[in-house]
């Protein structure tokens, strides 16, 4: 934002941002990309050509294969995913001068014409198809020559770019204390694990990402955890899923792309060596299952105020969830925010489906005293209702928001990030605030535009981690969409979003904590970043990934 433009009072705001913000090195997407900044573009090469001759060609033109070779065209071919569905097949053909027409057979049933002349020696097409069903499919290109009387046939394997959840039965892929998934060692400072998702625990081999509850714990001094694809994206992009202070034990959910030799790799970016735990909750694939639907954050529980007080230690309680409010029957799993609060004992708390037994997993942990929130995403029970489980000696209270479910019609599909990025570190970035970079003041609100694609089909929702560091107090973060552009800040026409009342992460003075945050976005691409208590925070905003139905 140019200095001198005026801002609304009590308000942070923060301009558009690039993708891959700062440290956030992106994959080389190679010369025949086409769409968004998070798919890669897949090639088959001109040699990969099949030249033939036409049927019922003259023998001058296209005799035997070896008479071909002085007037042969060949095809290249990139494929590139550009929203959930929808994607763009560059066909370039290379040939003398020529009457060109190309057919593409998509492999789902269609296929589409096209025709041109090969005048300067070759010949481009951008064609765009949208899939009604995610998936793999084999896409044939047939450029036929009719000037030399050869058709040139190329093929290439496509995967859209969306993805739908599956629930998982809470389970243990990664214990560094016990040897489970890894090695039985600490992971050392600065250094990764590489952990086998796809084909552990019956998740299936192509899973694109997967929904993680990461642990780190036995911690001598402070770090982060970073989770990513690849060993080297996980040990230099500046994003992170999880932070610790020495003594601590944090969980945080994390929705991690999967590589395609379906491995995650979790980074100790800490200088002293952790014990890390992972438990799978889901995965999501390129194939029908389920769908995403977002929702508003909604309070449906609050032991303060209802349920009768806190929860005793090692009690359970039902949750109605589904046909209970705004998520309908049907619904298969539940995206929630799950915090304890005025927790008298160490302990931790585990939210599973109904009717079940509960896992020997943990959802949350805390000490005593804490106010302690991270998100789960947990499988509805048969009778539509989940549990929570106080896994403490002593009582305490617990509060539940609601952001999202799966199924029960349910369409928008989940788009993978090929690598987190950030998009919004206040610590350094420096469009807002009149070009002064600087902490989100108290009882404010940071709007933060989150890049996409305008000419695709809509964002309908984010999935981020969102981090507070350098705090002075006490206070809650807040996550909502906003109902502005923003070229309402610009011209300082913006109106004041509701404050919210839901929390997505809690903290004290001198915390660093992170959470994933599931959120709706606003007609501009904005989400608010609410800082709720009465000191000022840095914001930090890592991409994970997106939904949409398109």
């Amino acid at each position: 934002m140019a200095a001198g433009v005026g801002l609304l009072p009590g308000i942070a705001q923060a301009a558009p941002a690039a993708p891959g913000g700062p440290g956030a090195a992106q994959p080389d997407l190679g010369p025949l990309a086409a769409g968004g900044p998070e798919s890669e573009t897949v090639h088959s090469s001109a040699d990969r050509t099949v030249v033939t001759p036409l049927a019922g060609a003259g023998s001058g033109a296209a005799g035997a294969q070896g008479q071909l070779s002085a007037a042969s065209p060949t095809v290249e071919l990139g494929a590139k995913a550009i929203t959930a569905h929808k994607m763009n097949l560059a066909v370039v053909a290379m040939s003398e001068d020529a009457e060109l027409d190309v057919t593409v057979d998509w492999g789902d049933g269609t296929k589409t014409d096209r025709h041109g002349s090969a005048s300067q020696g070759s010949e481009r097409w951008d064609i765009k198809h949208t899939y009604a069903l995610l998936g793999p499919y084999s896409i044939k290109v047939t450029v036929k020559d009719t000037t030399h009387g050869v058709q040139a046939v190329n093929e290439v394997e496509f995967t859209t770019a969306g993805t739908e959840f599956t629930s998982h039965t809470p389970t243990r892929l990664l214990d560094t204390r016990a040897g489970v998934g890894a090695k039985k060692a600490k992971v050392a400072g600065r250094s990764s694990v590489a952990l086998k998702v796809a084909g552990a625990a019956h998740v299936p081999a192509g899973v694109r990402a997967v929904v993680l509850n990461v642990t780190v714990t036995n911690t001598t001094g402070p770090g982060h955890i970073s989770v990513q694809p690849k060993k080297d994206w996980a040990e230099t992009v500046q994003t992170s899923n999880v932070n610790y202070l020495a003594g601590q034990s944090v969980p945080n959910l994390v929705i991690a792309t999967v590589g395609a030799d379906g491995f995650v790799h979790l980074f100790n970016g800490g200088w002293e060596s952790v014990d890390l735990l992972a438990d799978v909750t889901g995965y999501f694939t390129a194939s029908e299952a389920d769908g995403y639907t977002a929702l508003n954050p909604t309070r449906v529980v609050d032991t303060r105020e209802k349920l009768g007080g806190k929860t005793p230690g090692y009690g359970t309680f039902d949750v109605a969830i589904a046909g209970a409010g705004r998520v309908p029957k049907g619904a298969t799993a539940v995206a929630l925010n799950l915090t304890v609060t005025n927790p008298i004992q160490s302990g931790h708390l585990t939210a599973y489906p109904a009717g079940q037994q509960a896992p020997a997993t943990s959802s949350v942990n805390f000490a005593p005293g804490q106010t302690v929130a991270n998100s789960v995403i947990v499988p509805v029970g048969a009778d539509g209702k989940i549990t929570v489980r106080n896994g403490s000696w002593e009582s305490t209270d617990v509060v539940i928001d609601v952001v999202g479910y799966y199924g029960a019609g349910s369409l928008a599909a989940y788009e993978p990030a090929v690598v987190s990025y950030r998009t919004m570190d206040t610590r350094k970035d420096t469009w807002w605030s009149g070009n002064k970079s600087g902490p989100v003041p108290a009882r404010s609100y940071l709007p933060v535009y989150l890049p996409h694609d305008e000419d695709a089909d809509p964002v309908v929702a984010w999935v981020l981690n969102a981090t507070v560091t350098n705090t002075t107090g006490e206070g809650f973060l807040s996550v909502a969409a906003d109902h502005n552009e923003w070229s309402d800040y610009e011209a300082d026409t913006a109106t004041m979003p509701e404050r919210p009342v839901s929390s997505a992460l809690n903290w004290t003075a001198g915390a660093t904590v992170p959470n994933l945050v599931q959120t709706t976005v606003g007609q501009g691409m904005h989400v608010d970043f609410w800082n709720q208590g009465w000191k000022s925070v840095d914001v930090i905003v890592d991409v994970q990934g997106k939904y949409r139905v398109g």
